[in-house]
């Protein structure tokens, strides 16, 4: 049935907008530094950007400090000079062979912008799974205009594509929530 092709797509996108949501989530810290906080940082190595974390080691052995320690001695410049241009506003120390960084409490009015830039990234989230709704009865339109499918057929679909809409609006609602808790925690 043409229908349910069209709502486990939607489905299947709208899950992959919230994936990319939470991943985006786990780069604005809260009251504790996580390893998390560097996992979006790209470094430029041999000529590529490469991810981070598949060039060294990421611990928190303190609450407000992470340790970095590269497999590679030799990438210890080019992760240090990649962490000062991303926006993480922390210098790295480097110490022998690993990086450290100390991660400085948040003050009120930086956890009120890390809240703001949370619930934007929420809303671009929604954005997306509106998009995907739009799309996706567009398509289910199409397919009645068609003749692929009865109108009967059309309104079933929406209806459930508008309930898949409302479950990951929620989600998203909730994982913001959650987030923002967590920033002004501490």
């Amino acid at each position: 049935m043409a229908t349910q092709a069209v709502v486990s797509e939607s489905r299947s996108k709208m899950q992959k907008a919230l994936d990319v949501l939470q991943d985006e989530l786990k780069s604005f810290r809260g009251g504790r530094a996580t390893p998390a906080l560097v996992d979006h940082i790209r470094v430029e190595y041999y000529g590529s950007p490469t991810p981070l974390k598949s060039l060294a080691t990421v611990s928190a052995p303190e609450a407000d400090m992470l340790v970095i320690k590269p497999f590679d001695p030799a990438s210890l410049k080019e992760i240090e000079k990649a962490i000062k241009s991303s926006n993480l506003s922390i210098a790295p120390v480097i110490e022998g062979k690993f990086i450290r960084l100390n991660i400085p409490p948040l003050s009120g009015e930086r956890r009120k912008q890390l809240v703001q830039q949370v619930k934007q990234a929420g809303e671009q989230a929604k954005v997306s799974i509106r998009n995907i709704r739009r799309d996706a009865n567009k398509a289910l339109e199409k397919q009645e205009k068609d003749g692929d499918i009865t109108e009967d057929d059309r309104d079933s679909a929406k209806k459930q594509i508008d309930d898949i809409t409302k479950e990951f609006t929620d989600k998203t609602d909730g994982l913001v929530a959650h987030k923002t808790d967590e920033i002004l925690k501490d």
